[in-house]
C-alpha cells in the first residue's frame, strides 16, 4: 500500500515535475493548536444538531456541498487562530486552512457523510494532480482532511452531528487507482478508427 509522501513522489515522475515534498509531519504544537481552535469554534457555534438547510430535490453530492458551505459560515466566525477559505482552482484542495498570526496556509479537503463506520472501504477522493498544490502552497505543506458526519432526517434539512478532523502524514496509507481518460480532441486526433453514425 502506497502512502501520502510515496503518492506524492511517483506523481511527481508522472507529471514530469521535479520531486519536491508536498506533505510534511505535523508539528505537535501546530496540531493542538487547530485542534483546540475548531473545538472551540465548534462548541461557540453550536454547529453539532443545528439544522442545515437544504434545496429540494437535492442530490447527495449536492447536499454534501450544501453541509460543507453552512458549516464552513458558522465554523469561520468563530475560529480565532485559524481561518477557512477558498482555494483558487479546481481539484484538490477545495479550501486553504490559514493560521492568522504567520500566515501558513494549508490545504483542507473537506468531506460529507451520513455517517462514519470504521470499516467502511468506498472510495473518498483525496487528490489526483499536484498542479494546484504546486501552485498554492509553499515551504512546509500540512493537510487537514474535515470530515462533517450529518443525520439525514429530513427533505428540507439535514442535523449536523460531528466533526471530524484527520491531520495527515506522510506516513498516512493511500489507495492509488491508475485512470486514463479520454476528450473529444483526443478522440478526434487518435489513430484509432471511428466512425459517427
Amino acid at each position: 500500500m502506497f502512502n501520502l509522501e510515496s503518492y506524492y513522489l511517483d506523481l511527481a515522475k508522472w507529471e514530469k515535475q521535479s520531486p519536491i515534498p508536498l506533505v510534511h509531519a505535523w508539528s505537535k504544537p501546530l496540531r493542538n493548536a487547530v485542534e483546540s481552535d475548531f473545538v472551540a469554534a465548534t462548541a461557540s457555534c453550536q454547529i453539532k444538531s443545528a439544522n442545515c438547510p437544504i434545496r429540494p430535490a437535492s442530490t447527495n453530492q449536492s447536499i454534501g456541498n450544501q453541509v460543507e458551505e453552512y458549516t464552513i459560515s458558522k465554523l469561520n466566525g468563530h475560529l480565532s487562530e485559524f481561518s477557512i477559505a477558498p482555494c483558487k482552482g479546481s481539484g484538490y484542495p477545495d479550501k486553504t486552512l490559514t493560521q492568522k498570526t504567520t500566515r501558513l496556509k494549508m490545504p483542507l479537503e473537506f468531506k460529507a457523510s451520513r455517517d462514519w463506520n470504521p470499516n467502511d472501504a468506498n472510495r473518498r477522493v483525496l487528490t489526483s494532480s499536484s498542479k494546484k498544490l504546486r501552485r498554492q502552497f509553499s515551504a512546509t505543506i500540512h493537510h487537514i482532511l474535515l470530515t462533517v458526519l450529518y443525520a439525514s432526517e429530513s427533505p428540507r434539512h439535514v442535523p449536523i452531528k460531528t466533526l471530524r478532523l484527520d491531520f495527515l502524514e506522510p506516513s498516512t496509507a493511500v489507495n492509488v487507482r491508475l485512470e486514463a481518460s479520454v476528450n473529444h480532441k483526443i478522440l478526434a486526433n487518435g489513430p484509432h478508427h471511428s466512425k459517427m453514425i
